[in-house]
């Protein structure tokens, strides 16, 4: 259903390294940058080796804002490790702890995850549903 989506951060530079390295722990990678000095438009897409961007972060300065209650975006992740990682990754780099890496049997039995909030306030989860 979803092609892509965007947020608006503050400073591109902080949130590009933090995505770089949280996303990085989930196999995901930059696929296309705008980063023009001075430019008001600069950007940063995510997705896969060799593929387009499916998350795309947007320098909106102090116009950006995390959306309200009740929104996250889960990325998939390929392992239990790979959750862990992501992890680690996000809170090293200015990331807030919202959930630590654990099974979630509410949502199910293999529903292993972790969560934490970016530097610009935007809830975020890796999410495995395997065994491993």
């Amino acid at each position: 259903m979803l092609h892509h989506i965007s947020f608006g951060v503050g400073d591109i530079e902080r949130s590009a390294a933090f995505y770089d390295a949280a996303l990085g722990a989930l196999g995901y990678v930059r696929v296309w940058e705008d980063l023009q000095p001075d430019d008001p438009d600069q950007a940063v897409g995510y997705g896969l080796p060799g593929g387009g961007d499916k998350f795309t972060i947007k320098l909106r300065g102090k116009r950006a804002r995390s959306p309200g209650a009740g929104f996250h975006l889960a990325f998939a992740a390929s392992s239990r490790q790979a959750v862990a990682q992501f992890h680690r990754a996000a809170l090293a780099h200015g990331g807030v702890d919202n959930g630590a890496p654990g099974l979630r049997a509410h949502y199910g039995s293999t529903y292993f995850a972790a969560f934490v909030i970016d530097p610009d306030g935007h809830p975020i989860e890796a999410v495995c549903k395997s065994e491993q």
